[in-house]
């Protein structure tokens, strides 16, 4: 559904010295200087798959969307989506795709939603036949009813995305941009985001690529994901995969029935911290079931607990390498 062969895309920015003569140089005859945004990105993505796009900001992202989205030229490489060449701009490669990005609007603030989502049936050419079928069954999936003939301005900011969801799908895509689809929102509207985009995905067979700074919203929804470092792709695959290789390390949590010296309790791992009866270990994974064998047969546990670190912790630890080797 999507190939991305080599994909690059490189600015020349002005480049000026401070100061009155930097100023009248600048003036007379400019220099200039590349920025590269993207370096020779390639990936593959088949039919009905949902795949996260990661980066830290100014990673190139965005500018990667855009190419696929046909909103900017590539300096090289090449892009197909759905069979088209997306800069082209071709009537059936814009009914196919649609774009959301979490920090822009399409909704009018002052009409209800649903004049906007006539305006956008109007667009697509559909039918009122049409339109009243699908905004049925998307305000269904979205859980929205009366907040349809209501301003825009008076809506939530959940309610907003929601219906900023709607308009983008009205036309029925089967390719799906998101970029940071659930910025700004609360927990429950996070959620209530995700939940649509995997029903959506798994009753239209849509292809989604996501990018989000919330890792709960990729793990919820992605399986693989693509990671992008300073215009680079560093890693396309597993999402699991990259969690075990950069997390060799699991937290241990064991309650005592009876409180132990720290010196009694580092002889099992590397002992983090003791409160009263509780101790905290850092344990290799491959060191782990000797490990909680050894604190069981030995010590009087009450509670025993074992936790990975936290997504974002492994995903900046792999930013902060700048490479999966």
């Amino acid at each position: 559904m999507i190939t991305v062969d080599t994909l690059s895309k490189i600015y020349s920015v002005a480049v000026k010295e401070p100061g009155l003569k930097g100023t009248l140089a600048h003036l007379i005859k400019r220099q200039y200087r590349p920025i590269v945004a993207v370096k020779e990105v390639s990936f593959k993505i088949e039919p009905g798959e949902i795949v996260g796009f990661l980066g830290p900001n100014g990673a190139g992202k965005t500018t990667t969307l855009k190419m696929m989205t046909g909103l900017i030229h590539p300096s090289s490489g090449q892009v197909r989506v759905a069979g088209h060449i997306p800069f082209r701009r071709d009537a059936a490669f814009l009914r196919s795709i649609t774009l959301v990005m979490g920090q822009k609007q399409q909704l009018l603030w002052d009409l209800p939603t649903m004049d906007s989502l006539r305006i956008n049936a109007a667009v697509y050419g559909l039918s009122d036949a049409e339109l009243r079928q699908r905004v049925g069954e998307l305000a269904e999936m979205l859980s929205l009813g009366r907040q349809l003939t209501q301003p825009v301005r008076k809506l939530s900011l959940g309610e907003r995305m929601k219906a900023e969801l709607l308009a983008a799908l009205l036309h029925h895509p089967t390719v799906l941009f998101l970029d940071e689809p659930t910025l700004g929102l609360d927990v429950n509207a996070q959620m209530s985001v995700r939940d649509f985009l995997r029903e959506y995905n798994q009753r239209f067979q849509a292809t989604v690529l996501l990018t989000s700074h919330y890792m709960a919203d990729i793990t919820a929804l992605c399986q693989r994901v693509l990671m992008i470092h300073q215009g680079r792709l560093i890693y396309d695959g597993n999402l699991e995969d990259l969690l075990e290789r950069f997390a060799p390390c699991r937290e241990v949590t064991v309650e005592l029935g009876v409180g132990r010296s720290p010196a009694d309790l580092a002889t099992y791992g590397n002992l983090q911290s003791v409160e009263g009866r509780i101790a905290h270990f850092i344990v290799p994974q491959d060191h782990l079931p000797s490990m909680i064998s050894r604190i069981l047969a030995d010590l009087d546990v009450v509670d025993l607990t074992i936790t990975d670190p936290p997504v974002e912790e492994v995903i900046s630890r792999v930013f902060e390498a700048g490479s999966v080797m």
